[in-house]
């Protein structure tokens, strides 16, 4: 975890942190406060929304920073997100991404080449 998050991450959530899949193929990294408000959420999604309860809720994992800053993410889920040797880690307000350097990559290029989605129309950059 980079030195400029770490710190936060101690002071909101003492190090404590849930590891999740994310729908697009990466993982997703919460603070402990932020993932238990994500999880009631989830939690009370209708039935038709059963499958992903169980994606993004059977497979989190509870972990911890430790002493230099480094979480252990499980085989398990590196697995199911094609997590390599080449990550790239983003802030996304209230948690992380961490991605395959490659496939984020690929989805991005995908996603600059296509139109921006409609609710940018307005937006001022």
């Amino acid at each position: 975890m980079p030195t400029r998050h770490r710190d936060v991450l101690q002071a909101t959530a003492a190090g404590q942190l849930t590891v999740t899949q994310h729908p697009h193929g990466c993982l997703m990294i919460f603070p402990r406060p932020e993932w238990e408000r994500f999880r009631e959420r989830v939690a009370s999604l209708p039935m038709d929304a059963h499958w992903w309860r169980r994606i993004l809720l059977g497979n989190a994992m509870d972990v911890e920073l430790d002493g230099t800053g480094r979480v252990l993410i499980s085989p398990e889920l590196r697995a199911a997100a094609g997590i390599g040797k080449e990550t790239l880690l983003l802030g996304m307000a209230s948690y992380f991404e961490l991605w395959d350097k490659a496939t984020y990559d690929a989805q991005a290029a995908k996603a600059m080449q296509g139109p921006m989605p409609d609710v940018f129309k307005e937006f001022s950059f």
